[in-house]
């Protein structure tokens, strides 16, 4: 929502003045973007002695001394995290970028990915742009479209048209799940929205080890070892930022550029390697409550909270850590040490990109917005995992299961690296959000949605200790760039008119950090979980679902398997936030009217932005989970070469009813990978070792089920059929797997539990070779394992 009677406009001119240094930047004001071309100031004649060449002057849109604007986002993390902020994690570069700028300690997102950075990038709020869920759980309704719309163009599109360069790094997740294979389209990849080069994954996450990556619209081969040192995804997005901005440096000098650079980290999986995980051998043993509490004292000690914020209690529905099994200690606190460490890494790399963009001169003219978290720390690890999305598949298991697996591979030694995909207890991922109550998936708690931001920008803001505790939101990031920038925003971009902002800009609190108010109404919601503020008042409800606790609450669902709850069913909570800083002390029944006057409030709001039905985010991924597969083919021919399809796009080899029919050249000795869907960490694979036809299918690295022929392929033309039929037909039900050589049946094996929606968030299908993470330890040290005979053809058909 705009401030009230106050355009993003009239907000410019007033900012502009309160920079250091005089009044604001103005570019030429241009409603229609882009700019007309330039036309030519020359006479042609018949000949060229009959004409007058006299070229028109090169035009600039940009006033001069425009600056270079960064912006880098960390993912998943909460503001208990950094020890700039009295954490007990490491960050170097936000320690420096503190004490060179500003720190807002009342900066918000929305509690999700998708909708956080698709809300950072157009300054409108996420439910305006179709993403009030993640991309690939997108469904009909408006505001959970999945497509976020052109009549809301992003920041690059608009900065590149005045004359910036533009770049992307690291996680999207805007762009259709459907619509990420190597054929497209490509409307709504970044290069479409903007971005002149990207180089990162388009999903929601991604291993650090054996991500699928594309650069600009091209998938990328696996990278490999550099130096002698291991891949690192984060490494590798930073050497690559340096190389852009030394080509930048030497192609177009004359030019600001516009960096966006978003980690995978520290989404899970939580990969780094070990020795950046050992740094905190034994400084979390004594668990998250205590955690808290040291974090709660030394975040008041550095001013970042005030001292009469509370520390909140935790929730009744979480574990503490005296309840902890004293065998599985060691298990949860090696999780967050690899987590820690992590964590450390990213901000490390991070600092190496600003120290190239210091080295390279630009360091004074450039701002950068450091946003620490695109939602608070998340638990959706829930009691702790070896392999991530076995939780939020709903696959019950145990501890006890994940410790006994991961011995198998080796020890806790092995938390951290490619041979799993571990993320911490949901225990942790509170203590990372301290003081507040509540984690990623929680719209209506500040430790979903609040998340610090760091400003630094030598030449325009003083370097000042006092946090800015002006209410915002990152809605607030674009329109403060074309503030500084002195941009009008167009009605019309590339032929499509514009939306209104929902962004004000923030530029006036960049050097005076008592400055008014700029925000005075936002709302927030994430699959039913959703507040409102305005003016010092905060109202919410926490919704249906508990990020940390498995499944749904008793009464989701009637007696007849159909959804019972309502927004009506919620308990709201109102709190004074002005004076309760970390909503501690609930008000809603001593002010029955104000709370009702917020509710009316988050109503306009959420029906202004096409928000409406509260907790249509739930929809597929609760009530109907089998629109969460995109494709809607049933029928696939491959050719023997075809790889990195993302699984999202892929045949559901894993828990549809399927047969998949192999024509092969098998030669003697035959060994490799004839397919793989999905990773170590949970998948499917069929292929060949020493002649011997195999099947794995890995349910999340806690239970195996091989299948293997007793005897050795024939050599020459053969056709393979693996045969997938539901033994018991329900979701996660017992798959019967059958494998047949020309015909003849040479093995038979049943897997006992199914996933029953997707092994990966970005992994692929793989033919004839296994890039990418390897299903199976049977070929782990012998991958890619490419198979050495030749495969013509897969085809792929549902039976039912």
């Amino acid at each position: 929502m705009r401030s009230r009677g106050r355009s993003i406009v009239s907000i410019a001119a007033s900012a502009g003045a309160a920079l250091a240094g005089g009044g604001g930047l103005v570019a030429q004001a241009q409603d229609v973007l882009p700019f007309p071309a330039k036309q030519s100031g020359s006479t042609a004649g018949r000949t060229i002695q009959e004409s007058v060449y006299s070229p028109a002057p090169a035009v600039s849109h940009l006033p001069k001394g425009a600056p270079n604007i960064i912006i880098f986002l960390v993912d998943d993390a909460g503001p208990g995290l950094p020890t700039t902020l009295g954490g007990e994690v490491n960050t170097p570069t936000m320690d420096r970028l503190m004490k060179q700028g500003i720190g807002y300690n009342r900066f918000h997102t929305t509690a999700m990915c998708s909708p956080t950075r698709g809300a950072l990038l157009t300054g409108r709020n996420h439910h305006r742009i179709g993403a009030g869920q993640i991309a690939e759980l997108a469904n009909d309704w408006d505001g959970y479209s999945g497509t976020q719309p052109k009549s809301c163009a992003m920041v690059p599109e608009v900065l590149k048209s005045y004359g910036y360069h533009t770049a992307a790094w690291g996680k999207w997740h805007n762009t259709p799940a459907e619509q990420t294979t190597a054929a497209g389209p490509f409307d709504y990849w970044p290069t479409g929205y903007g971005f002149e080069y990207f180089y990162g994954f388009l999903a929601g996450e991604a291993s650090q080890y054996e991500p699928n990556l594309v650069r600009n619209t091209t998938v990328v081969e696996p990278n490999k070892p550099k130096d002698g040192r291991p891949y690192h995804l984060t490494e590798d997005l930073a050497g690559d930022a340096i190389t852009w901005l030394q080509q930048h440096k030497a192609f177009t000098p004359d030019k600001p550029f516009f960096m966006y650079w978003a980690s995978g980290a520290i989404h899970g999986p939580h990969h780094v390697m070990k020795e950046w995980a050992d740094k905190y051998k034994g400084k979390f043993d004594d668990g998250w409550d205590k955690y808290r509490e040291r974090v709660f004292v030394r975040a008041k000690a550095k001013g970042w909270i005030p001292q009469n914020a509370q520390l909140t209690p935790r929730d009744p529905t979480m574990a503490s850590w005296d309840s902890i099994p004293e065998d599985e200690k060691p298990f949860q606190r090696r999780l967050m040490e690899v987590a820690a460490g992590y964590a450390e890494h990213v901000d490390t790399y991070i600092g190496k990109v600003v120290d190239e963009v210091e080295r390279l001169g630009y360091g004074d003219n450039t701002l950068i917005f450091y946003i620490w978290g695109d939602n608070g720390s998340s638990a959706e690890g829930q009691n702790g995992t070896i392999s991530e999305l076995l939780a939020q598949s709903g696959i019950p298991s145990t501890v006890q299961m994940h410790i006994k697996a991961l011995n198998e591979l080796g020890g806790l030694d092995v938390l951290g690296s490619p041979k799993t995909d571990n993320q911490y207890h949901a225990g942790w991922a509170w203590a990372g959000s301290t003081p507040y109550k509540g984690t990623k998936l929680l719209a209506s708690c500040f430790g979903g949605t609040r998340n610090p931001l760091i400003a630094r920008w030598p030449a325009k803001i003083k370097s000042d200790p006092t946090p800015r505790a002006q209410f915002l939101h990152c809605i607030d990031v674009v329109p403060t760039i074309y503030d500084v920038v002195g941009i009008k925003p167009p009605s019309v971009v590339n032929g499509i008119p514009q939306d209104p902002f929902d962004g004000v800009s923030f530029a006036s609190t960049f050097n005076d950090a008592k400055v008014k108010e700029v925000r005075h109404t936002q709302y927030f919601e994430i699959m039913g979980s959703r507040g409102i503020y305005q003016d010092g008042w905060f109202a919410c409800a926490l919704g249906p679902r508990l990020p940390w606790v498995p499944g749904l609450p008793k009464g989701f669902f009637d007696e007849k398997g159909q959804v019972a709850w309502t927004p009506d069913k919620d308990k709201w909570e109102l709190y004074n936030i002005d004076q309760d800083w970390s909503q501690a002390n609930d008000l809603a029944d001593k002010m029955p009217e104000k709370l009702a006057q917020m509710k009316e409030v988050f109503t306009m709001e959420f029906a202004k932005n096409k928000g409406f039905p509260v907790g249509g985010g739930l929809f597929v991924p609760i009530m109907r989970p089998d629109l969460r597969i995109s494709t809607p083919y049933t029928e696939w021919t491959f050719s023997g070469d075809i790889n990195r399809m993302p699984e999202f796009t892929a045949p559901a080899l894993g828990n549809k009813e399927n047969v998949v029919t192999i024509d092969a050249d098998i030669p003697a000795n035959a060994n490799g990978c004839l397919y793989k869907l999905g990773s170590f960490a949970g998948g499917l694979t069929c292929y060949v070792k020493d002649g011997v036809l195999s099947y794995e299918y890995n349910l999340f690295e806690i239970q195996r089920t091989r299948i293997k022929a007793t005897e050795t392929l024939p050599v020459g033309k053969v056709k393979i059929e693996v045969i997938t039929r539901y033994a018991v037909k329900k979701s996660a039900g017992p798959l019967d797997i059958t494998l047949k050589v020309n015909g003849r049946e040479v093995a038979r094996g049943q897997v006992p539990i199914s996933a029953p929606l997707l092994f990966t968030a970005n992994d692929c299908l793989d033919i004839g070779v296994a890039l990418g993470s390897p299903v199976s330890p049977e070929y782990f040290d012998m991958a890619p394992f490419k198979f050495n005979g030749k495969i013509e053809q897969v085809h792929v058909e549902y039976t039912k």
